[in-house]
């Protein structure tokens, strides 16, 4: 597997990330859903990857500085066709390392309620992470759970 920086805008990972969009808002009100648009993920305070073997898409992911100590991950989506092969838990180890490389002390995450997203809750727990309040700019709200690992 092939873990690289990548362009959200390529038209396989695009795609993926619009199906992400779109379950998050099938899933979710609006002013619940933060997962970000391509063109969120091409600001500067943000790194995206993509996994892929043998050049075929099997997920991705990005960090957010938040500060110069706490980064947030953020649009992480395997494909259905992809899932439960290691290409979530790859993503997960890689941005683990690369925020611990930039010298942060915590890194965060917002993810839906464990009834819709419980592989996710499952992957994020068995990496270290724990349930915490809002960080940054989030509010609690019923379809958030906000999780965090001290690094």
């Amino acid at each position: 597997m092939q873990i690289e920086i990548d362009d959200p805008a390529r038209p396989d990972v695009y795609a993926l990330l619009e199906e992400h969009l779109r379950h998050m808002y099938e899933l979710s009100p609006p002013e619940s859903v933060h997962a970000l648009d391509v063109s969120k993920l091409k600001r500067p305070d943000i790194t995206f990857w993509s996994a892929r073997v043998d050049g075929v898409l099997v997920g991705c992911g990005a960090l957010k500085a938040l500060d110069a100590q706490h980064g947030e991950i953020k649009s992480m989506r395997t494909p259905s066709a992809a899932r439960r092969q290691g290409a979530g838990r790859a993503v997960l180890n890689h941005i683990v390392a690369e925020a611990r490389r930039r010298g942060y002390t915590r890194l965060s995450l917002e993810t839906g309620p464990a009834e819709t997203f419980g592989a996710a809750h499952q992957l994020y727990a068995s990496a270290g992470f724990k349930e915490c309040g809002p960080f940054g700019d989030y509010a609690l709200d019923p379809y958030s759970v906000f999780m965090t690992l001290e690094l």
